[in-house]
């Protein structure tokens, strides 16, 4: 099976088309880097080349994996809208991957850990997550760095992260710190691919991201009422 996935919730995006199979697992064939702020420019045109250089078509795809959040409100709008258009054109079923399992999947740790991402405003998006023996999630939150230093103390978590600045901060607070290498989109499509396998898919009218925090509209017209 052809999957492509995609990530636009930062600030630097990636695609990626692999061949995936049951015996096999997920080869990736190449990964294209995106540039933030350019989008919705960049990400129908570069999947169609991408597509043509490996000698394929867009109906020869047979599934999609998209990170869902968090992270850049227009970003995911615009990665979320682009896969929702191709699944629904193609028929074909969709993988929601959160960037927040990614971080934590990407750990050496087998203990219950905090995966953590900036998210401005000091800060940061926060999954609890057990990877070992099999994922679980507990939460996924928007907590202060203030917050999620005190929780990590006080329940000894070890935080991953790949943000070099969170993790130097969080270390001089006395927390254990893994710093990994963000995920690209090698990562979310042998991820999509294993969701996919168990059956975690979405149709693409009930593809929805994950933001986590609400946006300032939302915040500015709550206060309004």
């Amino acid at each position: 099976m052809l999957l492509l996935a995609t990530d636009t919730s930062g600030k630097q995006g990636s695609l990626a088309l692999a061949e995936c199979g049951a015996a096999e697992g997920c080869a990736v064939m190449e990964v294209v880097p995106l540039t933030g702020g350019a989008f919705s420019a960049q990400l129908v045109p570069q999947i169609a080349a991408l597509l043509e250089k490996h000698g394929h078509s867009k109906r020869d795809l047979g599934a999609f994996a998209v990170v869902n959040g968090p992270g850049s409100f227009t970003g995911l709008r615009v990665g979320l809208a682009a896969i929702k258009g191709f699944a629904e054109a193609l028929e074909k079923p969709i993988v929601a991957i959160s960037l927040l399992e990614a971080v934590a999947r990407a750990s050496r740790s087998r203990d219950r850990l905090l995966s953590v991402l900036d998210a401005g405003r000091s800060e940061v998006y926060v999954g609890d997550y057990e990877v070992y023996p099999e994922v679980c999630l507990h939460s996924e939150r928007l907590l202060s760095s203030h917050e999620l230093v005190a929780e990590a103390k006080s329940k000894d978590r070890l935080v991953i992260t790949p943000d070099g600045a969170l993790a130097e901060i969080f270390r001089a607070a006395g927390v254990r710190v893994e710093l990994i290498e963000y995920p690209k989109s090698a990562v979310i499509a042998r991820m999509g691919w294993e969701h996919l396998q168990r059956g975690q898919t979405v149709r693409p009218e009930d593809l929805e991201a994950n933001y986590i925090r609400r946006s300032d509209a939302e915040i500015f017209a709550k206060q309004k009422v």
